[in-house]
């Protein structure tokens, strides 16, 4: 039999038609498995489009947190301590921020270069219209002040990144007029203000109040005097009296009573004093109720009680009462003359250090946003900035 011969083309042999044929499976093989992952891929790929753009980024998730924590902390430096809060918005309860307020170094001496600061502490119900005038006023000293401002919650400020109030505003509550609730939002300035170190005096102003002087008599006046508390009144006589409860003894007697003005000025010391006490708040928050104004009795009456002998028993706002009424005089652009100012700043006597002294006042108010324009005209020549 004879055997059957099978021709080859020329150049090939038997071994490279097997190779080729191998290949060409495998290739087809991985087609297979790929086309279904690229669908899969594009199908993946048009859902999480679809994600993002109806139900938002955080819907989908994108990151991993990691449980890494470093082994070395870097060690904490003095300045950590004693720098001011960058920001003045946290989320401390009342309760919380008193407390954290409160803290003393027992060491008297500052172990760094303290430099005192002045904290203007602006209550209000919500614009600033005078903040121009405060502007003039502060400028140029920038390390020497801070500026703590208590408006109604609902209140949002748009000042400038420039301004000396930008994000100055300070974590707020509804206060009223002759209630707790008044004490309450002057004892979160304080606190606040508290967190600096630096500060070291506390002066409590309205969105009405203007500077008599330019900022370094104000300052010199405050470095210079032997009062830590300047705006508290002796005993407010017979009528005053009338607003005393006796539920109140025996930690408040009727000996004790103090009338004085809302707006003061305080030293660190007694600031202090103010948002640590316990003991008084109860019984005037209880018993001090209106047609007894709180806000005019408190902190004079709980001063007088634990430091008497450091109350000026005499405001530095002047306000005028001459024309009757609850509320005293509020002031327009036509009001704002030489003659007006001469009358507030001469003619007055009163003690300073136990001495007479020409300079009485360093505040006024009440001024209305119609007063700004003359103020700014006059303030170089008349307030001295």
């Amino acid at each position: 039999m004879q055997s059957r011969a099978v021709p080859f083309e020329e150049g090939k042999e038997p071994s490279v038609i097997n190779r080729t044929n191998q290949s060409k499976t495998s290739q087809l093989r991985l087609l297979r498995i790929l086309v279904p992952f690229l669908a899969l891929c594009v199908t993946f790929s048009v859902i999480s489009i679809y994600t993002i753009r109806y139900f938002g980024i955080n819907g989908v998730p994108t990151t991993v947190k990691s449980t890494f924590q470093p082994c070395y902390e870097e060690p904490r430096s003095l300045k950590q301590w004693i720098r001011p809060p960058l920001n003045l918005i946290h989320n401390m309860t009342d309760k919380e921020l008193l407390w954290r307020a409160s803290f003393v170094p027992r060491i008297k001496k500052y172990p760094f270069q303290r430099v005192p600061k002045i904290a203007f502490m602006f209550l209000t119900k919500g614009p600033l219209p005078l903040a121009p005038i405060w502007e003039r006023f502060l400028k140029g000293h920038e390390e020497l002040y801070s500026i703590y401002v208590h408006s109604l919650p609902s209140f949002q400020a748009d000042f400038l990144p420039s301004s000396v109030f930008y994000r100055r505003q300070i974590p707020s509550q509804v206060s009223e007029w002759g209630r707790m609730s008044m004490c309450d939002a002057e004892r979160r300035l304080l606190a606040n203000a508290l967190l600096d170190i630096s500060n070291e005096w506390f002066i409590l102003l309205s969105e009405s109040c203007i500077p008599l002087y330019n900022f370094s008599v104000i300052r010199h006046y405050l470095m210079k005097s032997q009062y830590s508390y300047m705006g508290a009144f002796d005993d407010p006589g017979k009528f005053g009296r009338g607003r005393y409860n006796e539920s109140m003894a025996p930690e408040v007697n009727i000996t004790q009573w103090r009338k004085g003005s809302q707006w003061f000025e305080v030293n660190r010391k007694l600031a202090i004093s103010i948002v640590e006490d316990t003991m008084y708040y109860p019984k005037f928050e209880r018993f001090c109720r209106p047609a007894c104004y709180v806000d005019e009795h408190y902190f004079p009456t709980m001063l007088t009680i634990l430091a008497g002998n450091l109350l000026a028993n005499r405001s530095i706002t002047w306000v005028d009462w001459s024309r009757g009424g609850p509320h005293p005089a509020t002031f327009g652009r036509a009001d704002i003359t030489e003659q007006f100012f001469k009358r507030i700043l001469e003619g007055h006597n009163c003690t300073y250090n136990d001495q007479s002294s020409s300079i009485c006042f360093l505040f006024a108010r009440k001024f209305a946003p119609s007063a700004m324009e003359p103020l700014l005209q006059l303030s170089p020549n008349v307030l001295g900035f």
